[in-house]
């Protein structure tokens, strides 16, 4: 999970076990197990998704209550963990993707998300098909209209705060909110009654990566059982839901899944990132009228004013004269004076 989340939050005493012991079935009681969920699957009407920090670890995302995770070494007084790459670059892992095909094949009706690294719907999960329980950290939200934006950027503030920007919808103009809960906030109603309405309808949730310690959430999954469904569990420490559980797998979740896809025949497709950005492009002639000034701004898609983490570089050429080139490097602005040609091309470099 984000350690800029994790340091936002409110402090508390209790935040459940941590430290919890790994463990991992023996390899050929793994490969009965993945057999099992695999024909479980396949014969699901209504399939439920329920995840937390274990489906993102992978991504270089760390996550709270493993032996190394953020909760586990703060109660040490030990240092947090580093992440292996900014919290915005990271990408979905295999277990994300494997979940967007099953969706599409009909097979996944709604995901149900205790984490907030947006990385479900940066895979293609449909909105209408995700339920965010916690919030999410590239998500700001119109207290007014309603309306959501999905950033590039990670939003700078938690616990349902108002941010630096405004809707866009035509006469809303509303101050946006953050959508992270803190501690003591409520989940939204908006997330929790179609997460509870799937998990009722549901034959199967199947709950991957959480200690399911965290209430209310953690109690979503056993509504199925109510309605004859069954639980299943894909995680590497014990659970406090493990006996309400049909079948409980101790693995890694990538291996997991990458086994029971392999089983369905399916194939997993690699994530492809897409980032938005605008270029704006002015001219002006000089005071003199001898030459024409050009202003060239690369901006987010979201506003003049976002954020653009994701750009390292700007690489500018003209098309008459390969001798004028510029380039901003790490953000630092740069001049060009008393040229006046055909712009050939910008180029950015991620």
């Amino acid at each position: 999970m984000s350690l800029g989340y994790a340091e936002k939050l409110s402090y508390i005493e209790d935040v459940g076990n941590v430290g919890m012991v790994e463990y991992f079935d023996p390899s050929h009681v793994l490969r009965e197990k993945i057999d099992q969920l695999a024909i479980m699957i396949k014969k699901s009407k209504h399939l439920v998704v329920f995840t937390g920090a274990g489906i993102s670890t992978s991504c270089g995302i760390p996550d709270f209550r493993g032996p190394k995770g953020i909760w586990t070494l703060q109660r040490e007084g030990k240092a947090l963990p580093e992440a292996s790459l900014p919290f915005h670059r990271a990408a979905p892992s295999m277990t994300h993707m494997a979940l967007v095909e099953l969706e599409k094949a009909g097979i996944l009706k709604f995901v149900i998300s205790q984490n907030v690294d947006g990385l479900h719907l940066r895979s293609g999960i449909p909105r209408e098909k995700l339920a965010e329980l916690h919030g999410n950290s590239f998500m700001e939200t119109c207290p007014s209209c309603g309306e959501e934006y999905f950033r590039d950027f990670e939003v700078e503030t938690i616990g349902l705060k108002e941010t630096s920007r405004r809707c866009s919808v035509a006469k809303c103009g509303t101050r946006l909110k953050d959508t992270v809960l803190d501690w003591e906030d409520a989940l939204p109603t908006k997330e929790m009654n179609p997460a509870e309405k799937h998990c009722k309808q549901a034959d199967i949730v199947l709950c991957l990566g959480t200690s399911l310690q965290i209430t209310p959430a953690c109690n979503l999954p056993l509504k199925a059982l109510r309605g004859g469904g069954k639980v299943v569990i894909v995680n590497l420490q014990k659970t406090p839901k493990d006996k309400k559980a049909s079948l409980v797998i101790h693995g890694f979740v990538d291996k997991v899944i990458a086994g029971v896809m392999d089983q369905l025949n399916m194939q997993i497709s690699p994530f492809v990132r897409i980032d938005l950005f605008q270029i704006i492009l002015v001219q002006a002639l000089s005071n003199d009228k001898r030459y024409v000034n050009w202003t060239l701004q690369v901006a987010s898609a979201h506003g003049q004013k976002a954020a653009l983490p994701f750009i390292k570089s700007v690489e500018i050429s003209f098309l008459d004269r390969e001798d004028y080139k510029a380039a901003i490097l790490d953000k630092q602005p740069f001049r060009l004076k008393r040229f006046s040609h055909t712009m050939q091309h910008v180029s950015l470099c991620h």
